[in-house]
């Protein structure tokens, strides 16, 4: 089994920051891609940026200039640096990897989320 823990989140004034950070553990062979997508009340959730297991990233058009993703391969872990904070940032926000376990099958996995509210 595979968990997937987030971190970092809370409630900030707009124009502030928070790192988000999110931590695989179990039976992980290797972690291709990682991302970490939010869901604000009565809206879809939506993708926010996603880095691949080579370092590769994107970010949607909306948080261009402001979030940056990254990884840390060793720790199986991917963060979220968030920077010029808006209150529509508002949402909760999901890690997701697709993790390869020791039987070289890949599983699609989820955090329980993490808040982060940001204030006007």
């Amino acid at each position: 089994q595979v968990q997937l823990v987030e971190s970092g989140g809370g409630l900030v004034q707009a124009g502030g920051s928070l790192r988000l950070s999110c931590a695989a553990s179990g039976n992980i062979f290797s972690i291709n891609a990682m991302d970490w997508y939010r869901q604000a009340p009565g809206r879809q959730r939506e993708l926010v940026a996603g880095i691949t297991g080579g370092g590769s990233t994107s970010n949607a058009d909306s948080v261009k200039g402001r979030f940056t993703i990254s990884r840390d391969n060793a720790k199986n872990t991917v963060y979220l640096q968030m920077n010029s904070l808006k209150p529509e940032d508002t949402a909760v926000y999901y890690c997701h990897a697709n993790v390869i376990v020791p039987t070289n099958h890949e599983y699609s996995y989820w955090g329980q989320g993490t808040q982060v509210t940001v204030s006007s």
